[in-house]
């Protein structure tokens, strides 16, 4: 998803950004076609919303991972976490005005509350390191990021959440084949780290995370998920700290509270 991942200098971050993401496309598209399978879900819609889907699979595999691959480049931490933060935001006016959600006051304070979190655990992991080019990839892999959820959501009625998942994967696939020869090339020279980095990418954050988010999403709304979506930059926290000793600053402890405390505010209803 729109979750920045721990870069190691010995794995994923050796390969390009369009390598790496047709090469995490590649393993999400099998491993889902396989999860697809076995569930019996292959099923493939017709006309427009066949349309829809193949427009969404560029957008959201394709367009958003080249544009997050290549910014991350050379963004710092922080102010990767700021840009792609500000996706939920733009989830929730765009839904409000498109999706007929509304703008309920809950929401909006939860999400102000989160993404003022974000902001401070920013500030605590930031470098200073970015350019201008960076920052305006970073801000467009956040309106695609936003977009194509109320794409996604609009397409949900017509087509079950496996389904979309697995043919846009292969869709964002097939649109980053251009990449193929560069991917082959930096394999056969990169560690094994790296091949095992893509294959997890491919697996976990890609087929599983977005199997669960398309599930999620038919049941509940775009802007109360996009605003949940902010429970990872404190748990990205928290695992930094158990997984790779980073001792978090207080700046990133207090960010992290208020990011989840946005979240309860936005999501839990009131009885």
């Amino acid at each position: 998803m729109g979750v920045r991942v721990h870069r190691d200098p010995g794995g994923w971050s050796r390969l390009l950004p369009g390598p790496l993401a047709l090469g995490r496309m590649f393993v999400g598209a099998l491993a889902l076609t396989v999860i697809a399978g076995l569930a019996g879900k292959i099923r493939l819609p017709r006309g427009r919303t066949l349309a829809g889907v193949i427009v969404w699979g560029v957008l959201w595999f394709g367009l958003y991972n080249l544009a997050l691959n290549t910014a991350e480049r050379t963004l710092d931490a922080g102010t990767a976490s700021l840009l792609v933060g500000l996706a939920p935001i733009l989830i929730a006016v765009f839904a409000g005005i498109s999706l007929g959600e509304g703008f309920p006051a809950r929401l909006l304070a939860g999400i102000g509350i989160a993404f003022a979190g974000v902001a401070g655990i920013a500030l605590a992991t930031s470098s200073g390191a970015s350019d201008t080019v960076s920052v305006a990839l970073g801000l467009a892999a956040a309106v695609i990021y936003a977009g194509s959820t109320i794409l996604q959501k609009r397409l949900l009625p017509k087509v079950d959440s496996l389904t979309m998942t697995w043919l846009g994967c292969v869709v964002g696939a097939v649109a980053c084949l251009p990449f193929a020869p560069v991917l082959l090339h930096e394999l056969a020279a990169a560690p094994t780290s790296a091949t095992l980095s893509v294959v997890y990418l491919g697996v976990f954050p890609t087929a599983i995370a977005f199997i669960t988010w398309g599930f999620a999403l038919t049941r509940t709304t775009a802007g109360r998920l996009g605003a949940a979506t902010y429970a990872a930059a404190p748990l990205a926290v928290l695992m930094s700290w158990a997984v790779l000793g980073e001792i978090p600053t207080l700046f990133a402890l207090i960010g992290g509270t208020l990011c989840l405390t946005g979240v309860l505010v936005a999501t839990l209803r009131l009885r």
